[in-house]
């Protein structure tokens, strides 16, 4: 249950989350990661306080973090370096999200990286992106991927203010990225022989995510409109609420498919032959009339008697709005492997959430939490020391 990256050697520089999280996926996919902490530590080992998490667990830091090992190295000083350098000597992979202007003045730019491991590859997220007047700009995912990206005017309901990011969505997907592209670099390096920089961007991120949007801005000149659920011009695509004031969503994109499944579901299987909403221009012209009716019909039972009617017609597209509690209590969250059981190093383990890939042929298994601030910094310089003893 190694993984498919069992024998791949990664050295990981990173803070906060989008590059910790880069380590983790590879981590968990059975590489040996190395994380360089400062003598303080990474900063994200924080945010179990800025949480007011009483009893000093870290969740955060633990879901980017587990399996990897840590070391210790003050990079301001000559021996922190050295051993960060004996450590990349030999990598497969280097992951930064370090500002490329502070990793120049430590030496740990890729020119220099490459010159001495010309197999490194070498991994860097920004938050701008790695050229340009703002390359060196310091960014978290709130301000690159979800400000500046445009995400958060996207999802500002007209006359309201931007909705507040939840933690790490940009840095986790931007980290998925980053391992994505380290394993094709790893692919590449198979026939060239040769490592690569390879990079990605918080602010990249965050434009491919709403590319929908951008891409038809690009082409058309035109942007989409944002939609209201009051005036939905498609009804079949909307949320409603059932009579326990639980949501759901119809996910009714193709009307001549979908609606008929609607009406049957509903009991109004008159409205297929009603001009108001017989076709799909129909329903947008009276989209608010018809919303207000189905709002009605869907508020006269709980979800869960709507959920067996809509269990009968497989044409019908849906999915309740869960809270976190409700997926946790979803079986088929737990049965899509949703969560895995993380050794706590008592004999027992911990369940976390799982990064969402699985290897059908190379399955992988987490292989201790998160190590505290520099756990493993004797073993890996005697790992070092053996190394040097054999050259």
């Amino acid at each position: 249950m190694s993984g498919p990256l069992d024998g791949i050697r990664v050295v990981e520089l990173g803070v906060w989350v989008a590059a910790p999280a880069a380590g983790g996926i590879l981590a968990d996919w059975g590489a040996d990661v190395v994380k360089i902490e400062p003598p303080q530590g990474d900063p994200a080992r924080t945010f179990g306080r800025m949480l007011q998490i009483e009893s000093g667990v870290n969740p955060p830091f633990e879901m980017d973090n587990r399996s990897k090992r840590s070391i210790v190295a003050d990079l301001g000083s000559d021996d922190g370096r050295q051993v960060a350098m004996e450590l990349l000597a030999d990598a497969d992979v280097f992951v930064t999200n370090v500002r490329p202007g502070a990793l120049a003045r430590l030496g740990f730019d890729f020119g220099t990286l490459a010159e001495r491991n010309p197999r490194l590859v070498y991994g860097l997220i920004t938050g701008y992106g790695a050229e340009g007047p703002d390359a060196d700009r310091a960014a978290y995912d709130v301000a690159a991927f979800w400000a500046r990206s445009g995400i958060a005017d996207l999802l500002t309901r007209p006359g309201d203010v931007p909705p507040f990011q939840r933690g790490g969505m940009g840095d986790h997907s931007a980290g998925m990225t980053l391992a994505a592209a380290i394993c094709a670099a790893l692919v590449a390096r198979q026939k060239t022989g040769e490592g690569q920089l390879v990079t990605t961007s918080l602010y990249r991120q965050g434009a491919y995510t709403v590319s929908f949007d951008l891409n038809t801005l690009l082409l058309t000149g035109q942007q989409i409109a944002i939609g209201r659920r009051e005036t939905m011009g498609n009804p079949c695509m909307n949320n409603y609420a059932t009579a326990d004031g639980r949501r759901f969503w119809i996910v009714g994109l193709q009307g001549d498919r979908h609606w008929p499944a609607l009406c049957r579901a509903v009991g109004r299987t008159d409205w297929l032959d009603d001009d108001r909403y017989a076709t799909a221009r129909a329903r947008a012209a009276n989209a608010v009339e018809l919303i207000a009716v189905l709002d009605a019909v869907f508020a006269t039972r709980p979800l869960d008697a709507w959920a067996e009617v809509f269990a009968g017609e497989p044409d019908f597209f849906w999915s309740p709005v869960n809270s976190l509690d409700d997926v946790l209590a979803d079986d088929q969250f737990h049965a899509a492997g949703g969560i895995v059981y993380v050794p706590d190093g008592d004999g027992g383990s911990q369940p976390m959430v799982a990064t969402p890939v699985d290897f059908h042929g190379t399955p992988w298994e987490p292989r201790s939490g998160a190590p505290t601030l520099g756990q493993h910094t004797d073993e890996i310089r005697a790992e070092l020391a053996r190394r040097r003893g054999r050259l």
